[in-house]
């Protein structure tokens, strides 16, 4: 009698071909971003990562950690760059929060709009570590969120536009795995 241990197979955490997608994720976060930077708040990181989840579910957090390294290693592991480790994550969670089977109708809706508010609530997301960093005081940091206020509109404009893309990529990105055995998460 065969040793049923001996004879199963340990699936690893993540296959090569799981490890070159995210990274490729992460890269292509990264390098949008990088591309974008002329224009203030605006890029597609909200979108990317709301794309992930909805495919990926727990998964999405290595391409969107992925990004946030690559951040780091060429800009520098300073105070600006620490927010980022839990709002990125916060983003992540609220979209693990929507409905898995959302109808059309009502994905193109809700993911912009998610985009969007997510966009124009970065500032207010990040102040608390700023305030942190800076030594300000809760009427500090309020002057201050109302001073960025301009640019998290741009960031709500722009988020909103990106997350028009989320629904048809998520889609398509869905149709990929299942057709291409790439990692997909139930």
């Amino acid at each position: 009698m065969a040793n049923t241990e001996n004879s199963k197979q340990k699936k690893p955490f993540l296959t090569t071909r799981e490890i070159a997608i995210y990274a490729m994720l992460g890269a292509l976060m990264f390098v949008t971003k990088k591309l974008m930077e002329a224009l203030p708040n605006i890029h597609l990181l909200g979108m990317f990562i709301m794309v992930c989840t909805i495919v990926f579910r727990s998964r999405a957090l290595i391409p969107m950690y992925i990004y946030i390294l690559a951040d780091g290693l060429t800009l520098g592991f300073s105070p600006w760059w620490m927010p980022y480790l839990y709002i990125w994550a916060i983003l992540w969670g609220i979209t693990m929060l929507l409905p898995k089977k959302m109808p059309k109708k009502v994905a193109v809706i809700v993911y912009p709009a998610v985009c969007g508010i997510f966009g124009i609530s970065f500032g207010v997301l990040y102040a608390p570590a700023h305030a942190l960093y800076q030594g300000l005081t809760f009427e500090q940091t309020l002057i201050w969120i109302a001073g960025g206020l301009g640019f998290d509109i741009l960031h709500l404009v722009g988020n909103t536009a990106a997350g028009i893309l989320v629904y048809p990529l998520s889609e398509l990105l869905k149709k990929l795995v299942n057709n291409k055995g790439a990692p997909h998460n139930e």
